[in-house]
């Protein structure tokens, strides 16, 4: 893959539907080759067979949205699950969907910061508060492929977030002020100590939020989504010899949010730490050493709401959830020829959780607790190889071998305090086996087209394996018994340049075997087998193996340079996703999965004169549904963001923003007795950044 790092650009001008292989400028600057996340290879060959777009830090900071993910939103390939932020989502539905692989909280996207997975140890979600949006030096995001070099729950695609290296770091503060009381301040430090490089790093951010159910159905009980997060990093980068470096890094981090009701909250708090060691053992081959550590906790409320929200009832409350991950990984690049680059190398990842819930509240107090979760190990070995052809022809072959282990699965049940139940399940392991393939090669001087296929695999995380929950008034049962997700992914796409003209397509087709879904099992009111009582309105839903989900579309990307000052991009996606056999709901066939949109486009411009620069940009959401059944529909929106920013001078930058300008109705989720919830509405931003 060939990556360019695009220092000026906003946004809104980036590749947005990953048929392109690079993102696209007024002024592209062609820097040394970067990691490429589909190999974890340092030195890419250009060309590669993949899809796939890199952002610079830059192009981050200046974007109009608030949150990291609400910017990789504008990505026409990149979405959350029920299309919300982290601005006011629930952690537990911060998921990562490419191209509508893993619309669901767990994700079924890989997620990593400077090479360690960012995805939860429990559940999978991503917590994007923690990313320092500030400090990133470049985002790369390859969908459909990178199974092979990271394994397990790379399934739809890998998104690698990098941290400004200690030594390349500068001295950086920004603060932001908005709508809902919105208040941001990040700042990073580097100074060298010694032979050393130290790096500083944090933010504060707190907003009231705004309240998430339509106005309609809104009643006294509603409450603003508000919320507030904190971190800080620590980095400490030691020269060791002429060509090598270790890094260590640690980090704490805490949030806290309120969820629309004033029962409803959650907490997240989180110590991280980690190791990592590189350098050339010689003229051909170098290796990179990680070791890391997390331990979290997290702990949430949810209840159930009367007709005329007027009042609410506790349904659970998720006291504690203790959850600890340990990995460690090594891999080395042999470059024997200018044409030629193997990487091999293996990891190991290691998660221990339990929920620890209280549930059944009746007569002013919670009669059922319940303990449950487990371990879950998966160690891999892989090698890729990539290869440069006669005739300018790139080829990509990869295979990589995986063992996990499932062990002490458990769910002990307590009712009035007495035990009520210890269900003890058997550890379980398998191999999964993750090859690739891929080509690239010159149509002509300006046209390149690139084939790829690739097995890969996800294990469900021990949330779905283990925790049942509950949103309002539906109730999702856990399930201990499910299978293993497989995709075998396939894409054939083009790149041409045309004068000042940069077009790209690519076709994309996903069978996604045994993908676990949300089922549907029984309509309230009632009480059902593991879901006990579902109230009138309410659905019970359980945690199953899907045979089969086929996931294909086109994507269309094409970015015109006007001048130096000016550049108008245009992406579409064609999303088409359907379940093609579900045995354990046989109705389902047919029907569209479920926050999976089929359309998603964006339109944007970047225009900069002087110490101006303006970024308006448009983007529309497809309608999609709700639920596996397709009865819940949320209808497409059109949402116009905007970004203007003014450089008094080197180091001083002021700017402005706004996002969904127009307060379009962004409907996030709907539920079978006609209760709608809202995305952000209109959200003002103003700002000052400075550096140096």
């Amino acid at each position: 893959m060939s990556l360019r790092l695009l220092p000026s650009l906003r946004l809104a001008t980036a590749a947005l539907c990953f048929g392109s292989t690079s993102a696209v400028a007024a002024d592209v600057t062609q820097l040394a080759p970067v990691s490429v996340t589909a190999t974890r290879s340092h030195d890419a060959l250009a060309g590669g067979p993949f899809s796939g777009v890199a952002l610079d830090g830059g192009a981050v900071r200046s974007s109009a949205n608030l949150t990291l993910d609400g910017a990789l939103r504008g990505l026409a390939g990149f979405s959350l699950f029920r299309r919300t932020d982290s601005f006011a989502a629930h952690p537990t539905a911060q998921g990562v969907s490419l191209r509508g692989i893993g619309p669901s909280g767990a994700s079924r996207s890989l997620v990593l910061l400077d090479g360690v997975p960012l995805n939860d140890p429990f559940g999978g979600w991503i917590v994007w508060n923690k990313v320092p949006r500030e400090s990133l030096a470049r985002i790369e995001i390859v969908p459909g492929a990178g199974g092979t070099a990271w394994g397990n729950a790379a399934l739809g695609g890998v998104v690698q977030l990098f941290t400004e290296p200690p030594l390349a770091a500068r001295q950086r503060l920004a603060a932001r002020i908005g709508s809902f009381d919105t208040h941001d301040v990040e700042a990073q430090f580097a100074a060298p100590v010694g032979s050393g490089t130290l790096q500083i790093l944090g933010r504060d951010f707190s907003t009231d939020g705004y309240v998430t159910v339509a106005p309609d159905r809104r009643g006294p009980i509603d409450t603003p989504a508000g919320s507030r997060a904190r971190w800080g990093t620590l980095r400490w980068r030691q020269p060791l010899g002429r060509e090598g470096s270790a890094t260590l890094t640690v980090r704490r981090f805490s949030e806290d949010r309120n969820n629309g009701t004033p029962y409803q909250r959650n907490a997240t708090d989180e110590t991280f730490g980690s190791l990592q060691i590189e350098t050339r053992a010689s003229a051909t081959l170098r290796w990179q050493a990680v070791v890391y550590g997390q331990s979290q906790e997290f702990a949430s409320t949810f209840s159930s709401v009367n007709a005329n929200r007027t009042a609410e009832t506790p349904a659970s409350h998720q006291f504690a959830v203790p959850a600890t991950a340990l990995g460690l990984s090594w891999v080395g690049e042999w470059t024997p020829t200018a044409s030629a680059i193997t990487t091999f190398g293996a990891d190991l990842r290691d998660v221990r959780g339990e929920t620890r819930e209280d549930s059944a509240f009746s007569g002013n107090a919670f009669t059922r607790r319940r303990f449950a979760g487990g371990r879950q190990t998966i160690a891999g070995v892989f090698a890729l190889h990539q290869q440069t052809l006669p005739g300018d022809a790139r080829l990509a072959a990869g295979l990589r071998l995986d063992g996990w282990r499932e062990s002490d699965g458990h769910r002990r049940d307590y009712l009035a305090g007495a035990p009520a139940g210890d269900e003890r399940y058997p550890q379980i392991d398998d191999i999964e086996l993750s090859p690739s393939l891929g080509l690239s090669w010159p149509a002509s001087q300006a046209v390149r087209l690139h084939a790829n296929v690739q097995q890969s695999f996800r294990r469900p995380t021990l949330n779905e394996l283990y925790r049942p929950f509950r949103v309002g008034n539906v109730i999702t049962d856990a399930n201990p018994a499910l299978k293993t997700e497989r995709v075998t992914s396939a894409e054939l796409g083009a790149q041409a340049r045309l004068g000042a003209w940069q077009l790209a397509a690519a076709v994309f087709h996903n069978e996604l075997r045994d993908a676990v879904g949300n089922v549907t099992i029984a309509r309230g009111p009632g009480t059902f087998p593991g879901l006990g009582f579902v109230p009138a309105g309410g659905e019970g839903r359980r945690r199953l193996n899907l045979d089969r989900v086929r996931v294909q579309g086109i994507s269309l990307d094409s970015t015109w340079t006007v001048s130096s000052h000016l550049s108008i991009s245009a992406q579409y996606l064609y999303d088409r996703a359907r379940v093609r056999r579900a045995t354990v709901s046989p109705a389902l066939a047919g029907l569209r999965l479920a926050q999976v949109p089929e359309h998603a486009a964006s339109l944007a411009i970047n225009w900069r004169a002087g110490r101006w620069s303006f970024s308006p940009r448009v983007r529309y959401l497809g309608a999609q549904f709700e639920d596996d059944q397709n009865t819940l529909r949320l209808a497409p929106a059109a949402v116009v963001d905007a970004g203007l920013s003014f450089q008094l001078n080197a180091a001083a930058e002021l700017f402005a923003a706004v996002e969904n300008a127009f307060s379009e109705r962004i409907e996030t989720g709907r539920s079978a007795d006609g209760l709608v919830n809202l995305g952000t509405p209109r959200l003002w931003l103003v700002g000052v950044r400075l550096s140096r």
